[in-house]
This record gives structure tokens, sequence and C-alpha cells, in this order.
């Protein structure tokens, strides 16, 4: 059979589907639907450059991409191209094509560095290194069993800080747009990241299908937000949460746990029975409270580099 590439049809239900059913079992640990991929095509950035890729085996999609580039980054021509191929449907040549077209398109849009997660598999990190990839840092999917695991008790928070959840701000979201860019500047990763655009802020991550408001727990102190964790979930049983952090001037206080537990125990009693999330191997602090929360790493990925000039 011949595979072929192109590009996703975000107006096509059955390329949505596609493309979910691929990424669902290539990568279980995130969290992926039809609405969830349209909105991201629909939504992007025109700085970001993105496409969505597939590649086609007699009409079935068999591998998917997602390239562009990192436009929050203060430094310029920093490409990522994920490249995920159907378990049952490797060593057919579409991860391949996946990666020549992805490069091409991210050469003509100025990119000079590359960047691929490759999940921690011998034959995903060989791929990677044949297309000159080098190998980086790494970061842990983690798993928690919220239906039959046991969460921490809830604690009462100190004097003058405040639990509220995130759709108490849905009037004027500014202040968690603000906490998030300061939490975000100071996460471990190849790429810098500095949130200026509260427009595409709002547009990428607060009007996101997946993300939830409601279930998102914010630390607040003196009427400011000082510590949140931002949490997503799907149309079914599963939550993760996206990001968790505290800003730099209530650090060492316990509020980033405070809040992420009250958000794990509101998300099982809604019904969400498994929880993932995901750090960076080098963040000790918060593998350590998720560690403490009972989370366990399910699986491992290693972010990949290539110059391109």
């Amino acid at each position: 059979m011949t595979v072929t590439v192109r590009d996703l049809r975000p107006d096509v239900r059955a390329d949505l589907e596609g493309f979910v059913q691929v990424r669902r079992l290539a990568l279980p640990y995130v969290l992926f639907t039809p609405e969830s991929v349209a909105f991201d095509v629909a939504h992007a950035h025109p700085e970001a450059r993105l496409r969505r890729l597939v590649t086609e085996e007699d009409g079935e999609i068999i591998g998917t991409a997602q390239v562009g580039i990192a436009y929050e980054s203060p430094e310029p021509g920093q490409g990522f191209v994920n490249v995920y191929v159907h378990p049952e449907r490797t060593h057919r040549g579409a991860g391949a094509l996946l990666v020549r077209t992805a490069e091409e398109h991210l050469a003509a849009a100025g990119a000079t560095r590359l960047y691929a997660w490759v999940l921690d598999e011998p034959g995903n990190r060989a791929f990677a290194e044949r297309f000159g990839y080098t190998a980086s840092r790494s970061a842990h999917f983690l798993r928690l069993d919220l239906a039959h695991g046991t969460l921490p008790p809830l604690q009462d928070p100190p004097p003058g800080v405040e639990i509220r959840p995130g759709s108490d701000f849905d009037a004027d979201p500014r202040p968690l747009f603000d906490l998030d860019t300061e939490a975000m500047a100071d996460e471990p990763s190849d790429i810098a990241t500095e949130f200026t655009d509260y427009a595409a802020w709002l547009d990428e991550t607060w009007r996101h299908p997946l993300f939830s408001a409601e279930l998102t727990s914010v630390a607040v102190i003196d009427g400011r937000p000082a510590a949140f964790s931002a949490a997503r979930t799907d149309d079914g049983t599963l939550y993760g949460t996206v990001m968790t952090g505290t800003a730099r001037a209530h650090r060492g206080r316990g509020l980033a746990k405070l809040a992420k537990n009250d958000s794990l125990h509101r998300a099982r009693a809604a019904g969400y029975t498994e929880a993932f999330t995901g750090n960076d191997t080098g963040n000790g602090p918060m593998l350590a409270i998720n560690k403490w929360f009972g989370y366990e790493t399910c699986a491992t990925e290693v972010r990949y580099v290539r110059e391109l000039i």
C-alpha cells in the first residue's frame, strides 16, 4: 500500500476522529478530542505557522504530526515537530514522510532549530537519531488513579489565603494570565516562553474546549491569585493538570499543593476517574508534590534537537 501525507482537514469529522484515534493510541497520557483538535487549528496564532499533518494508507489515517513555530519564545526560529504513528502501522514510511514534510515547512517558515518529543523507547530514539536529532532533556508522564486511589485530605488554607475555582475569574481572567506568565517563565525547558499576548492566551488557554475553569483551583491572597492548578478534562472520565505554579513572592508556603489538592478532590467528586500530568525530570519540587499525591510515572519522553543551520 502507498502511504501519502497531507494536511488535516479540520472541517471533516472523519479526519478529526482519525487524528485523535492515532494520538490516543500512541499517547494515551494526553487529552485529545475531535473538538479540541479542530479548535487548535482554527485558533492558532498566525506567527505559530501551525500545521497538523496526517499520513494515510488505503484511506486510513495512520500517522500524525503537530508542526509549528514557538512564537511565544523570545528567541526566534524555534520550531517543533511532534510525530506519532499508529502503534500497529509502524515501519511503513509514515513517520519519515511526516518528518520530511514538517522540516520543509519549518525551514520555509524561518526555523533554525527544531525540537521533537520522542517516547523513550529504543525504536523511537533510533528513528529520531536517524534524522540527525540529538537527545536533550526528558520529562515524565504521570498517572493517578482517582477512582480507587487515596488523595491526601483537604486542608484549611493558612490565614489570609482563600481557595477559589478558576470560574470565579470568568469576568476578568487577566490576573490569572499574569500569574501563568510568571510561573511559565520559570518552568524548566529548552525553549523559553514569554506570554505577552493576552488575546492569544484567552484563545489558546482560557477558551480552549478542554480547559475547565470550574475544576481549576486558585489560591488568592488580598484578592490576587498567588498560586493555581489549571485543569483540562475530556468528554469522558479523564482529567489533566496542565500547569501548576506559584507567584515568586509566595513560593515556599505550600500554596500550589493546596490548590492542586482542591482541584483533584473536586475532579473526583465530579466523576473523573484518571488524572494525568507531566513534569520535566529536572523539576524536582513539582515531582515531589506529585509523588505526595500518589502519581506514578507511566511513560517518559525525551526531547530531541536538530540544528538546521
